[in-house]
């Protein structure tokens, strides 16, 4: 059988060695990016400008899991992206090899091991599995039903103060017009089950902090999932100030970083209430509202972090105004600024919405130690000094004690200042310069005197070449031709 791609427009993927066992692949091949826990041999591998995942896996649940992630991506569910699906593998001495499914590696995306480094702490873990409640949440709303929860078969990506959850394994799944309420539970035990199995794996390890009880954990989880699950689709029966509860609602949903497109509201059958029920929710209202005023593209979290700033900042500039301008304000005269006083070499740890939310953290710490206002240049010049080089997760501010940091506070002020340097906003613009006047030019154009250079001919050859520089320059005769007068 001839190996097969399907899916990916991308002729440079068949270059990799696909006539190898994907365990034994070249080391120039392989990324050294951290792995969770699989139960096919899993591989990150360079490819272009980017990193693929492949996993070898048999032909039928390759393709199957390659359907199930192209239809969730269709709806815009969190997880990673369908790259193709290589089968026909044989080694050169005809032996047949596994299928693979190739997708997208998930930019600053960790598994969970991947989040501590000695234990995994208590905090660490309830932010982690309020994450993986909201996915598993959204996924069902979606008539996804998983089959196989669990912290492994997800990603995490920093998200704010919180995390945001990426299905990442997707070959137990599948997809329904609208999950019953038994297959939502039987996910959810499925996901206590594993939950807690891995924690106690952890803890037998030790690596897990002694204060965290697995069994309470998983129970977090389910507690998570139906809270967030009535509010996003439960009816609620009010008497009177119906418009009041209506907003009460939505307002409700925006927090919880939910859009409400659409909501169903009926007379109960005495007359004497209206009952509402969420009838169409999204997930990314944050994300939504600042993409709409900025064109950032972040995570939800992110995003209510960016809004607050940006909202802070409209009111410290007075609060009157276009939403918009004061947006592009913001933009232009603290984002932008901030993400590029980080140096190159050091971009590549976080995202800039992430570094912006630290920076933000990390002046506060300052303020909050040196009892005095800190201005957003001089805490990015010592975030980016004292944290970002060391970043360790799960920790506010690094290396360097406060009280070492904040002595440091005059100096950084006296170098940096306490405002950014605004950009000339038409640099790259030529258009507010359209519908003038060319003024007259002050001085005479130049003169152009064309001028050759023959050499002279000699019968013996002696004398035949043309003049070097050298000796037409002694001759006063110009060497090059045309000059410019």
């Amino acid at each position: 059988m001839p190996l097969h791609i399907t899916g990916a427009a991308d002729a440079a993927l068949i270059e990799l060695p696909w006539e190898i066992p994907l365990s034994a692949w070249p080391e120039e091949h392989i990324a050294a990016l951290p792995r969770g826990l699989s139960r096919h041999v899993v591989r990150f591998v360079r490819h272009g400008d980017g990193v693929l995942a492949v996993k070898e896996t048999n032909p039928e649940i390759a393709h199957k899991e390659f359907e199930i992630l192209r239809e969730l991506e269709r709806h815009h569910a969190p997880c990673v992206h369908p790259v193709a699906v290589v089968s026909g593998r044989t080694t050169p001495g005809g032996e047949e090899l596994s299928a693979a499914l190739v997708t997208e590696h998930l930019s600053y995306s960790l598994p969970y091991r991947a989040l501590f480094s000695s234990a995994l702490r208590q905090g660490t873990l309830k932010r982690l599995i309020g994450a993986l409640s909201v996915l598993l949440v959204r996924l069902h709303l979606l008539g996804f039903y998983w089959g196989d929860v669990s912290l492994s078969n997800a990603l995490f990506r920093r998200d704010a103060a919180e995390f945001s959850a990426y299905l990442v394994d997707a070959e137990t799944g599948a997809m329904h017009p609208r999950l019953t309420d038994g297959q939502r539970a039987y996910d959810l035990e499925i996901a206590t089950t594993n939950i807690t199995g891995e924690l106690l794996d952890l803890q037998g390890s030790e690596d897990l902090d002694e204060s965290v009880d697995p069994f309470e954990i998983g129970e977090r989880l389910e507690k998570k999932y139906h809270r967030l699950w009535q509010a996003l689709t439960e009816a609620s029966t009010h008497t009177s100030n119906i418009r009041m509860r209506i907003a009460e609602r939505v307002r409700e949903l925006n927090e919880l970083g939910f859009d409400l497109d659409e909501i169903d509201m009926q007379t109960t059958d005495d007359g004497t209430a209206i009952a509402i029920r969420p009838k169409i929710v999204d997930a990314g209202y944050h994300q939504r509202r600042l993409m709409r005023l900025t064109g950032l593209d972040v995570q939800e979290n992110q995003a209510r972090r960016l809004l607050n700033d940006l909202d802070e900042y409209r009111a410290w500039r007075g609060g009157d105004g276009d939403e918009h301008y004061a947006a592009h304000e913001w933009l232009t005269a603290m984002f932008e600024p901030t993400v590029r006083a980080v140096p190159r070499a050091l971009r590549g740890k976080l995202e800039p919405a992430q570094v912006y939310h630290e920076i933000l953290d990390h002046r506060w710490y300052l303020a909050e130690a040196s009892e005095d206002d800190v201005s957003l240049p001089v805490a990015t010049a010592s975030y980016v000094k004292n944290v970002l080089p060391q970043k360790a997760d799960e920790k506010a501010v690094l290396g360097r004690s406060l009280a070492e940091m904040t002595a440091e506070l005059p100096a950084l002020r006296e170098e940096h200042g306490d405002s950014y340097e605004r950009a000339d906003p038409y640099v790259n613009d030529n258009t507010h310069g359209w519908g003038g006047v060319p003024e007259p030019e002050e001085t005479e154009p130049p003169t152009v005197r064309r001028q050759s250079v023959l050499g002279a001919a000699s019968a013996e050859g002696d004398a035949a070449s043309p003049r070097s520089p050298a000796s037409a320059d002694a001759a006063g005769t110009p060497a090059t031709a045309p000059s410019v007068a």
